[in-house]
């Protein structure tokens, strides 16, 4: 159909990535939610990542066939942002499933170093809602508003 993947692939991230900061948060601040939680998180520090990788990919494949097609330079600029905030997120969110993991799969870890990645989890995990909200709002007003 020569249809674009990205608005179809940027779904995934938009519900996979505050999963997954709930998954991370809940195994990280409720001890004895951990045997419930942890499978999920463990699911979810896999497929977000993942998730906002494709989406990124597939934004700019759609980005270089919009400036093939034409598109003005204000625009471009304007996708350009959403782009770099895109790239962002997928780092932001990558760090997250990594510590999760960490923090999941990794036993008997001293209490130091348990103490440092719940740390990390609440961090990257506020920092992971912020950039996939703000991708997707500023995503969301070139589509709808032109910016």
């Amino acid at each position: 159909m020569g249809w674009p993947l990205h608005p179809l692939a940027l779904h995934a991230p938009v519900v996979l990535v505050p999963l997954l900061v709930l998954a991370s948060l809940t195994y990280a601040l409720v001890p004895r939610l951990r045997g419930r939680v942890g499978w999920v998180a463990v699911l979810l520090a896999l497929a977000a990542p993942l998730s906002a990788l494709v989406a990124k990919l597939s934004g700019d494949a759609f980005r270089a066939r919009i400036a093939r097609l034409g598109t003005t330079p204000q625009i471009l600029a304007k996708v350009d942002g959403h782009r770099s905030l895109g790239t962002i997120t997928v780092y932001v969110v990558a760090a997250l499933g990594l510590v999760v993991l960490a923090l999941v799969l990794l036993k008997n870890l001293p209490r130091a170093v348990s103490v440092v990645l719940v740390i990390a989890t609440v961090g990257l995990s506020a920092a992971s809602a912020y950039y996939v909200y703000r991708t997707g709002d500023s995503g969301a007003h070139i589509v709808w508003t032109g910016y």
